[in-house]
């Protein structure tokens, strides 16, 4: 199910069961956007739009979705509208408009031409593992993660949530990893990394489709350069890139796995066996890096 997994550590317990969960999140349900909204974002069924429920909870783990729908008004679009309103003003009253006269007619065009525009929508999976305490989110990039926490913030009115403070640097590790070719026998790197300066963070070598062990790439790294992002296979179980600030991306569960899926008819119940054998990996993953970089750092 999951791309991405950003992961917050949870400041205290989840004291919330599903139900009142669920009640909260009632309170922000999605809505699509007005005639002159630019954008809205509201909680939206996790399971797919056949389903009504906002939490979907499978093994100490509540699933939630945000989601987000934007107009799509292109700033070219509205910058040739307006430019042909003022050369008409101007010429038809033979004066040159201020700039408050500007940007009111620009506010103007916006508003008449927003109930046309056409609209975008994006979910955002993510959800609570209240075991472990771990907030996961299914976005590749930090203002996507941080949108669904600050709306899951608010909607809660408190979220006590930071994401991991690491005691080992990753990058020195990964970096370790490739130098000495002894990476933990459950850590496997795969055939993609990204490299930079420690000195120059413009100075980015990426590499994919690479031996790692190669020459080239150690003579890199010998020059200095740290890995910042690695690719691994884990156990057999989860393939993904690992960054430096901890962050997954191209997550994907294993094949072997993933055959012990049962195929069936309804979406619903596919998308629901995934989830659990997801969290639960993932789960087991976050130990794993717990005990090589020191996850949990400060509490939030």
């Amino acid at each position: 199910m999951f791309k991405n997994a950003r992961i917050y550590r949870l400041g205290a317990p989840f004291g919330r069961a599903a139900a009142e969960l669920e009640a909260a999140l009632g309170t922000r349900r999605f809505r699509p956007c007005g005639p002159v909204e630019v954008a809205t974002l509201g909680w939206s069924a996790p399971l797919g739009e056949d389903t009504s429920a906002l939490v979907h909870g499978v093994g100490g783990c509540l699933l939630l979705c945000l989601r987000k729908q934007e107009r799509l008004l292109p700033s070219s679009a509205v910058a040739e509208a307006v430019d042909e309103r003022i050369a008409e003003i101007e010429a038809g009253e033979a004066r040159d408009l201020s700039r408050s006269e500007r940007r009111a007619l620009r506010e103007q065009t916006v508003t008449e031409m927003l109930p046309r525009a056409f609209t975008r929508s994006r979910r955002t999976l993510l959800y609570i593992d209240t075991e472990s305490g771990w907030l996961v989110v299914d976005a590749a990039s930090e203002k996507q993660a941080e949108e669904a926490i600050s709306l899951l913030r608010l909607t809660l009115e408190t979220l006590p949530a930071k994401p991991p403070a690491p005691r080992q640097p990753p990058a020195g590790i990964l970096t370790a990893w490739l130098l000495t070719g002894e990476a933990p026998a459950d850590f496997i790197p795969a055939d993609a990394c990204e490299l930079r300066d420690s000195e120059d963070s413009a100075s980015v070598i990426r590499c994919k489709g690479q031996d790692l062990a190669s020459e080239e790439i150690l003579n890199h790294l010998r020059a200095g350069k740290q890995v910042v992002k690695l690719a691994l296979d884990w156990d057999e179980r989860l393939a993904f890139i690992l960054a430096d600030d901890l962050s997954l991306k191209r997550l994907r569960v294993g094949d072997a796995l993933l055959d012990e899926i049962e195929d069936g008819d309804d979406p619903a119940a596919r998308l629901d066996a995934e989830f659990a054998l997801m969290a639960l990996q993932l789960r087991e993953l976050f130990v794993r890096l717990d005990a090589l970089f020191g996850l949990v750092g400060e509490p939030a």
